[in-house]
Formats: structure tokens, C-alpha cells, sequence
């Protein structure tokens, strides 16, 4: 098995706050990241696609192919936005990271099978600062 990985960045900015809490425990539970005005990151987004290389072009997938996926499904849709206001899959949803990758991942899981069927999508990491980062594997 062979795991191919492309790297894409977009800036974001996000609120995390629970409508059903009164303002005192979303500080208490999310301290800085419950600012009523937003704030934002400089987002990292790695896509890892697993299979066997095509023989006829050595390729897993093509990462041009790859990146144009994730940028036209993820990237275009997310960068210089507000992921609570502006991002129709993540409308009424907390904007948590862990959130944020399980629809990324329903997105690309389905365009990287529909375009390339020998390969799977194998691990999403998405990093919210050079210290925070999530992994997904598809798992439920």
C-alpha cells in the first residue's frame, strides 16, 4: 500500500460556543475561543490518499488531481470565511475542529472515490495552530 499526502493552508475564523449554555460557561468551557467578535487561524489542511500505483501511470492519484479536489471542495469554500456564518456544511454545527475534518472528510471521501476509484482516502489532518492539530481515519 502506498500513501500519497498533499498539504493546503487557508486562513479561517471561527467562535466556539454553545447556544444552550449561558455565557459564563461558554468562557468557562472555551475560554478566549468563545469571543463574541470571532477569531481566527492560519489553517493547515493534509489529505493522505492510500492504493496501489496505476500501472499506466505510476500514480496512487495524480496530486495535481488531488489538489484541485481539495481546493475546489474544501479550500474554496472555507478560506477567508467565517466557518460559523459562511460555510453552508457547517451551518448549526459547533465549529470545532473535530467538526470541521468529519465534513471535510465526507466531501473529499466521496470526490477522490468518484475520480479516481483505485484509490481511498486514507487520513485528514487539519492543524489549527502549529500545536493543535486533529487526525481522522474515517472512523466512526
Amino acid at each position: 500500500m502506498i500513501y500519497v499526502s498533499r498539504k493546503e493552508h487557508f486562513n479561517a475564523a471561527h467562535k466556539l460556543y454553545n447556544d444552550t449554555w449561558s455565557k459564563e460557561k461558554n468562557e468557562e468551557v472555551f475560554g478566549p475561543c468563545a469571543n463574541p467578535n470571532w477569531h481566527g487561524h492560519n489553517f493547515e489542511l493534509i489529505v493522505t490518499v492510500k492504493g496501489a500505483p496505476n500501472p499506466e501511470t505510476g500514480f496512487v492519484i495524480d496530486l495535481k488531481v488531488l489538489g484541485d479536489i481539495v481546493q475546489k471542495e474544501i479550500i474554496d469554500k472555507v478560506d477567508h470565511k467565517n466557518l460559523n456564518l459562511d460555510v453552508p456544511f457547517m451551518l448549526n454545527k459547533l465549529a470545532s475542529c473535530e467538526n470541521l475534518i468529519l465534513e471535510f472528510w465526507r466531501i473529499l471521501d466521496y470526490e477522490i472515490t468518484r475520480v479516481e476509484s483505485n484509490a481511498r482516502l486514507h487520513r485528514l489532518r487539519l492543524y489549527e495552530t502549529p500545536k493543535n492539530y486533529v487526525d481522522y481515519f474515517g472512523e466512526n
